[in-house]
């Protein structure tokens, strides 16, 4: 879908060079079962997955994935950014998660919410009305978790999630992360 946008033939797992997202049939490697993630490649190529066989297995729309995946590979390929955060902390800069689980249509393709640049300035949490934080306008100030969605949090060299509901909580731990990107930003990056 999104590589027949810029330019390519769309096709399913078919390969194409320079393409910065790519739908696959499916995907059972080391990463275990994500629906998509982003990365730069080993040439410095951004680089989108969106795997259609385990997003549909999770009863989400393959639309919805390539649309998470694609915002947030162009925002932070390496998933590496951080933000200052309220109380000393550092928020990862992902622009999809806070508010994931959230869409809307645009000419009937169901997309992704996603917050905006306001929503990790520090400095709005004292004038929360002085921006729109997400396309949706559902988060009323800068570092609101909508209740499906989450965030990586870092204080004194500790990195975990938040959530904003308990009901988010409970369906994160039925999940297989130990290759998602949240993973490796709790480690040392050294030790990748």
């Amino acid at each position: 879908m999104f590589r027949a946008c810029l330019g390519g033939s769309g096709k399913i797992g078919q390969r194409q060079r320079n393409a910065p997202e790519a739908l696959e049939h499916d995907f059972l490697g080391r990463r275990g079962f994500d629906e998509g993630y982003h990365d730069i490649t080993w040439r410095g190529m951004t680089l989108a997955k969106v795997f259609v066989k385990p997003t549909l297995a999770a009863k989400d729309l393959v639309s919805v994935t390539a649309c998470h995946e694609l915002c947030e590979m162009l925002i932070d390929p390496m998933a590496t950014l951080w933000c200052e955060g309220p109380r000393s902390t550092l928020w990862a800069y992902e622009v999809c998660d806070a508010v994931e689980e959230e869409t809307f249509e645009i000419n009937g393709i169901v997309m992704s919410d996603f917050v905006f640049p306001a929503y990790f300035d520090l400095f709005r949490l004292k004038r929360p009305g002085s921006a729109q934080y997400d396309y949706l306008k559902r988060v009323r100030r800068p570092f609101h978790i909508l209740k499906s969605g989450y965030s990586g949090i870092r204080h004194n060299r500790r990195t975990v999630e938040k959530f904003g509901s308990r009901d988010k909580a409970k369906r994160f731990a039925l999940e297989d992360r130990r290759w998602h990107r949240s993973q490796f930003r709790k480690r040392n990056r050294a030790n990748w």
